[in-house]
């Protein structure tokens, strides 16, 4: 990409030098219309500047996107290679160990939360693409997301810490009805917590709300990790973005966990907010109007 970039700057140098040559010997050759050529000049001047700064910026951004591709690919590529080899090991152990029903029971376990990660990326990776295509309709109907946001923290839920103590403290108000698109907000909650668990330090608790106030339905979920830069906050809903720092690109993902939780709360009308956690890490805040 950056031979055709040099060629681009090359002949924008060049024909801009022509341009000033040319106008440069019309000047001397007829010196009575000094006026004329240099209002022409610099008009055509001014358009071919404002032409040339549009298609650099359109260069600038393909450039960007196809880099982001290329990480997207590549971090697509892990995250389906991580889970199915620990699939694969705890098989191969329960077929070639003498082990007991509780072990096998535990491995079990294991591989399916780490099928239910894989069917997660896929969901994502099928969403995206349906929403890109706008061929996706966001059926709405009423339901429970009490219920909704209950089962998701189930699933999500570690113990692995010394202590044994649950990272995600959730406090969720009852008998929340909502109508929309059950199986898009699925994926909005589960992105947003599966987020904050994977941002957090070892350990950390991650703080999941639901409640109803003054008509409005809050859903928030903080997290006490490496936290987001102002001038990144309303960049990491972007497509395949992710924020920049060594921390989080060491830290698995394919950038559109967030993309699709922006799509799918504008179809709903919700609203979505980012904040500093004190003293570190994020909250995101997401509002519905109750109808």
């Amino acid at each position: 990409m950056r031979k055709p970039l040099v060629i681009f700057y090359a002949l924008i140098i060049y024909a801009l030098a022509e341009l000033i040559w040319w106008g440069y010997m019309l000047v001397k050759l007829q010196p009575e219309r000094l006026g004329m050529i240099s209002g022409e000049g610099f008009m055509f001047i001014s358009v071919f500047t404002f032409g040339a700064f549009y298609l650099h910026r359109s260069i600038n951004k393909e450039r960007t996107l196809q880099e982001q591709k290329k990480n997207f690919l590549l971090s697509v590529t892990h995250e389906l290679k991580s889970p199915l080899a620990s699939i694969k090991l705890l098989l191969q152990t329960i077929q070639k160990r003498d082990l007991t029903k509780v072990q096998i029971l535990d491995f079990i376990d294991k591989s399916l939360l780490d099928i239910d990660r894989l069917d997660d990326m896929v969901e994502n990776m099928l969403l995206a693409s349906k929403i890109d295509n706008q061929s996706y309709s966001f059926p709405k109907a009423s339901f429970n997301l009490s219920v909704l946001v209950d089962s998701i923290v189930n699933r999500l839920q570690l113990t692995k810490c010394d202590c044994n103590q649950m990272i995600i403290n959730a406090e969720i108000e009852p008998k929340i009805e909502i109508t929309g698109d059950k199986f898009a907000l699925t994926s909005v909650v589960t992105n947003l917590i599966e987020n904050a668990v994977k941002y957090s330090k070892p350990c950390q608790t991650v703080d999941v709300k639901l409640f109803s106030r003054n008509g409005q339905v809050h859903f928030e979920v903080a997290d006490h990790g490496i936290g987001i830069a102002d001038e990144e906050k309303n960049l990491i809903f972007n497509k395949f973005y992710r924020v920049g720092s060594e921390d989080t690109r060491n830290t698995k993902g394919t950038g559109l966990g967030l993309y699709i939780v922006k799509q799918v709360l504008d179809k709903h009308q919700a609203s979505i907010k980012v904040k500093d956690n004190r003293p570190e890490g994020s909250i995101f805040e997401v509002v519905f109007a109750l109808t």
